[in-house]
């Protein structure tokens, strides 16, 4: 297991958290920049606007995460604004939709077992890193 499917795991068995704050708190650790509490609790129902499967809470996160990346380094809002649209740009062409509604098919449902999108937000986070990443150092250059 590695440093990002850990604390995902963690994140999601022993918080408890939804994905937009899981995907905050991941990006959070890995670019060593502290979250207020209340960007946490303003994350509490972006988990598909909660429930209604609308935009999926991991791209949610990413780009509450970039607004907060980009002030750290400085960017303008239109510049992180742009970095929010090629994010949005790159994960549909990488897993096909920026919707919960598509991402998980078949919604919340009771029987579904715990966490459902572990996996995903795992594939999600790693990306979201390496775009990020990629963008920051693509602006100091």
């Amino acid at each position: 297991m590695n440093d990002i499917e850990r604390q995902v795991h963690e994140l999601y068995w022993n918080k408890d958290d939804n994905c937009a704050k899981t995907m905050l708190q991941c990006l959070s650790t890995a670019f060593h920049i502290p979250l207020l509490p209340q960007t946490l609790h303003a994350a509490t129902g972006m988990h598909g606007a909660g429930r209604f499967r609308a935009q999926c809470g991991l791209v949610e996160g990413a780009l509450m995460f970039t607004g907060i990346l980009g002030a750290k380094q400085g960017l303008t809002d239109k510049q992180t604004a742009e970095l929010c649209r090629i994010f949005a740009g790159n994960f549909t062409e990488r897993f096909g939709s920026l919707l919960c509604r598509d991402l998980r098919p078949g919604g919340f449902q009771p029987s579904d077992p715990p966490h459902a999108c572990e996996a995903l937000t795992v594939q999600a986070v790693t990306f979201a890193l390496e775009n990020l990443k990629a963008a920051t150092c693509a602006r100091r250059a």
